[in-house]
């Protein structure tokens, strides 16, 4: 039988228990709060003037990023293209007519990769393609919400590579008034989450190897 003194003990052992889980909660939640607004300001549309690299990478989510890559593959940014994360069901000739691109170009110089299905299997898919041609310098063309993730992946799976971003801005993403459009907030802050995830992801694997 519990005795009052008993009782009144558990009481005050939950009561600090949950303060304490309540100031955790509280701090977990003000440094998930900072870090969203470095984020968000961090981010950068700003594009490098005169880009070169050995190639270029595509990331898929939005046609504006293989048509932005295309035409640095035409100008000669980069020697060779690689579109990851295509549809299993999309296939060249589908690529070449959205795009307006004359077939040639496909033939010669431009890679499908059709296993990805996050950012973490295109940078997998990436890095394969990277080592089977050797190059060493890579242009990265993708949202620019979602470069910071993307250069994160990439970065792990080609350690010795330098990635050059070349971040495309999305029409209805407004950075530049991020917190008054819900919209853009709402895109921005569950791609923060998943940054997050990725950081955590992958800090782990380095504490583990």
């Amino acid at each position: 039988m519990t005795t009052p003194a008993a009782k009144s003990f558990l009481t005050r052992m939950l009561g600090r228990a949950l303060r304490m889980l309540l100031r955790v909660a509280l701090v977990i939640s003000f440094g998930l709060g900072v870090g969203f607004l470095w984020f968000a300001a961090t981010l950068d549309g700003n594009r490098p003037l005169e880009p070169h690299a050995d190639a270029i990478i595509a990331l898929t989510g939005g046609e504006e990023r293989i048509d932005v890559a295309l035409a640095l593959l035409t100008s000669g940014s980069g020697g060779r293209l690689l579109i990851s994360g295509v549809g299993s069901s999309v296939t060249v000739d589908d690529i070449a007519e959205r795009t307006g691109r004359d077939r040639s170009w496909f033939d010669c110089c431009i890679d499908l990769g059709w296993s990805a299905r996050d950012t973490k299997g295109n940078a997998l898919e990436a890095a394969a393609w990277i080592r089977t041609y050797g190059y060493r310098k890579v242009l990265v063309v993708t949202a620019h919400y979602h470069m910071p993730r993307a250069l994160l992946e990439l970065s792990a799976a080609v350690p010795d590579v330098e990635l050059i971003p070349y971040p495309v801005s999305p029409q209805g993403v407004r950075l530049e008034a991020w917190w008054s459009d819900p919209a853009t907030l709402k895109i921005l802050g569950g791609e923060y989450l998943k940054y997050i995830a990725s950081l955590a992801r992958l800090g782990a694997g380095r504490t583990l190897v």
